[in-house]
């Protein structure tokens, strides 16, 4: 797909042999650089009202204050060269804005989801990046895999999987560990018209964007641009938790990027605010209602159904109603930018006539997933921490359970496995 760099190609070719630029300004970020893991506990919110693209989201997290040479560090670590990196800086209606920029020295490649994967493990990328740039990979590889109707692993980015795509997501992928922060993004705005990819023409917003872009909130936005790229759309829907149009919490720090690109209805720009989330507000809702007249099964139904629209959680109560009938509470935990989506479930699933719905706080361990090989295969891993006493690991049971269904073997030597695997791969017991 050539189209990526919000509507601008910006791996641009060029006669400089050095490996990457950090003596050039930072945009408006002239204060300290964060700390490692400022931003644990806290939100970061990505607010963009013209879109966003991969180097908009780097160029807003280094003038946020996330130190270049951490993206730079990052991409040094992958077997891949021919390239180096430009920080910079402009101006878009008054506001100076990072930027970031891919220079091309050599000629890139095309690369399978295979091809990149390889890329990834061999590195010496240390393993929280490795996983956040698996996953911002995966997500794209599996839209594009839908889009096409192909084998995952023999997909191929074509421009997506240029050096500059790749810097993109190794690089968001270094920030976003480096902040250790709850991303929260915007609805996005979706352009009209087409675009010319290595497929063909396309119509806007592209396939893998959409994709990509499953379960958040995105609005026309009137306009015939490509005002969220693919990769930027598969950093979002990989690391995002929630959209939102501006989150409670209280801002602290304040980043932006800008994209190469000239609009003629509003300034191309990507701000990124890191906050503390407001404690007293409520994060979460939970949806239930009474019903006397359903059986399990629908019940059951309605559960799925709740958990399809976004719910985080969906359960069942028995309680009993007027005239001493028996019956059930059913009920959803959702965040508050799913809420109505999963209150509209119920009301569809159930005999119910109305749903009740009341704000809710919720404290997490933050949490990340990493794929771990196996004698089973590769196996993801959720890992929780934060200062909450030791980290929780465990394997995904769906994944767990496929993986013994081919090799012949109890699930529970599947999981022991990934478990084995995981303390290895990230040194917690």
């Amino acid at each position: 797909m050539a189209h990526e760099g919000h509507g601008h190609d910006h791996a641009h070719a060029h006669d400089h042999d050095h490996d990457r630029d950090l003596g050039r300004g930072q945009g408006s970020g002239l204060g300290p650089h964060l700390e490692r893991r400022a931003g644990a506990g806290k939100i970061l919110f990505l607010d963009a009202p013209s879109g966003l693209a991969g180097d908009m989201i780097i160029a807003a997290l280094v003038d946020l204050g996330v130190p270049a040479a951490v993206i730079a560090d990052a991409v040094a670590k992958l077997p891949i060269s021919g390239f180096h990196l430009h920080f910079g800086s402009s101006v878009k209606s008054g506001v100076v804005a990072g930027e970031f920029d891919v220079h091309v020295d050599n000629a890139q490649p095309e690369r399978t989801y295979a091809e990149i994967k390889s890329i990834l493990d061999e590195s010496k990328l240390d393993e929280p990046v490795r996983s956040r740039a698996h996953a911002t990979f995966a997500r794209l590889a599996h839209a594009e895999a839908k889009v096409h109707k192909s084998e995952i692993d023999h997909v191929h980015f074509h421009e997506v999987g240029a050096i500059d795509a790749i810097v993109d997501i190794v690089g968001s992928a270094a920030a976003l560990a480096y902040l250790d922060a709850k991303l929260v993004v915007s609805p996005l705005p979706m352009g009209r018209g087409f675009v010319k990819a290595r497929h063909g023409t396309l119509p806007l917003p592209a396939p893998a964007t959409v994709e990509c872009l499953a379960g958040f909130s995105t609005y026309d936005a009137g306009v015939d641009f490509e005002f969220v790229t693919p990769t930027g759309a598969a950093i979002v829907g990989a690391h995002a938790v929630a959209s939102s149009r501006w989150p409670s919490f209280s801002p602290e720090k304040i980043g932006w990027g800008a994209g190469t690109a000239d609009l003629a209805d509003r300034p191309n720009l990507l701000r990124a605010v890191l906050g503390a989330e407001d404690a007293s507000a409520g994060t979460h809702v939970v949806i239930e209602t009474n019903v006397d007249d359903v059986t399990g099964e629908l019940v059951a139904s309605c559960i799925e159904a709740m958990l399809a629209a976004g719910a985080l959680d969906a359960w069942a109560t028995p309680i009993t109603m007027k005239k001493g009938r028996p019956a059930l509470t059913v009920s959803a935990l959702a965040d508050a930018s799913h809420a109505d989506g999963v209150a509209a479930a119920m009301l569809r699933e159930t005999t119910s006539l109305g749903v009740r719905r009341y704000p809710v706080g919720r404290v997490e361990r933050p949490r990340r997933v990493v794929e771990v090989d196996t004698a089973f295969g590769r196996i993801p891993v959720k890992i929780a921490e934060g200062p909450f006493g030791p980290a929780q690991v465990k394997p995904e049971f769906d994944a767990c359970a496929i993986a013994a269904k081919s090799h012949g073997v109890p699930v529970r030597e599947v999981v022991r496995a990934a478990l084995v695997a995981a303390s290895l791969l990230t040194k917690i017991g």
